[in-house]
């Protein structure tokens, strides 16, 4: 198998490295928007630099792995999709539902494949939860609670590219509480704060959010998150049911204190950030991708499941924005 990835940052270098050792990958094609940075490391892992994007497409691959710049993703998914390949692009398909929604049409039309990098679903804590709300472990699940706190903020040149925190960062919660409850979101009110650095504010953006979302059945949950969060990189979802209470996230690098006297000390070496965090998960997906394209396995997350995450992103911009509850029915796309 041949595989192109476009896009050799962060994550693009990361996913080379998978696929550049797994036993069905025989080679690699690997592009980027610096030649350089692309040439450097397909010599590092002893694959092929191509010049430019158009050359994935005419040297010959058998699957497509995107990585690029978020506003590439929509186009180089119909292009991939009209050249009849499986595509891996990790979140989001676009910024705007209309973006994502063509690009979703475009791979349907085509009949290719389309899997989303939402990695948490891929992480074993998150497994365990999924298990345990659907063998009725928990009982009748009534209260769910989400985190995401990163440690440092992103570059401020970054932020009027992301999105903002709800599609760039809560997504993935509300990608994660959907798999793992297995109920839709009905509505969300929304709240976020820029009392943080100002480059925020300049971004149109916020540093801290929260979100309650009700779900289809009744069960009531919230997501958090913030960029700024010292004491480490924090990643949780608490499940609370009649019978049982289970958390995910809670381990001996989790960064948080107990003020308790006989409470768990503070970790030695807290999580710095997702790439760490989220390492086996990064790696178990691209490994289904690989089962995928091989015919082996179903998609594991569509371009629909990405548009479920994106409408419920969507709906909390609008409810910040509009001070009020928001229902999932007025936001385009069910």
């Amino acid at each position: 198998m041949r595989i192109g990835v476009i896009g050799t940052g962060r994550i693009g270098t990361i996913h080379a490295n998978t696929l550049s050792r797994h036993r069905d990958v025989g080679s690699l094609i690997l592009t980027d928007v610096d030649p350089a940075r692309a040439q450097e490391l397909a010599l590092r892992l002893g694959e092929t630099a191509a010049p430019g994007v158009d050359e994935i497409f005419t040297w010959g691959v058998d699957a497509v792995v995107i990585t690029t710049a978020t506003q590439a993703h929509a186009e180089l998914i119909g292009r991939a999709a009209r050249s009849g390949l499986p595509v891996f692009c990790e979140k989001p398909i676009a910024l705007d539902l209309p973006g994502t929604l063509q690009a979703i049409a475009e791979v349907e039309a085509a009949g290719t494949v389309l899997q989303m990098g939402f990695q948490r679903r891929f992480d074993a804590g998150y497994v365990g939860a999924r298990e345990a709300v659907r063998s009725g472990r928990l009982g009748r699940l009534h209260t769910v609670r989400a985190v995401t706190s990163d440690q440092v903020p992103p570059p401020a040149a970054w932020l009027p590219l992301s999105g903002g925190l709800y599609r760039d960062t809560l997504i993935h919660d509300f990608d994660i509480l959907r798999w793992v409850t297995g109920r839709e979101v009905s509505d969300v009110y929304a709240a976020g704060s820029d009392a943080g650095p100002g480059m925020f504010r300049e971004a149109g953006d916020v540093d801290t959010a929260a979100v309650l979302l009700t779900l289809d059945d009744g069960t009531l949950a919230t997501a958090t998150a913030t960029r700024l969060n010292g004491a480490g990189y924090d990643v949780r979802m608490e499940l609370a049911g009649e019978r049982d209470q289970i958390v995910v996230g809670l381990d001996d690098r989790t960064p948080i204190a107990s003020t308790e006297p006989t409470g768990p000390p503070a970790a030695d070496k807290p999580w710095t950030g997702f790439l760490e965090r989220f390492a086996p998960a990064y790696e178990a997906e691209l490994m289904a991708f690989v089962e995928v394209v091989r015919g082996e396995r179903a998609n594991p997350c569509d371009g629909r499941e990405a548009l479920q995450a994106l409408r419920i992103a969507e709906a909390c911009e609008a409810s910040r924005r509009e001070r009020r509850p928001v229902r999932l029915r007025e936001v385009a796309g069910a």
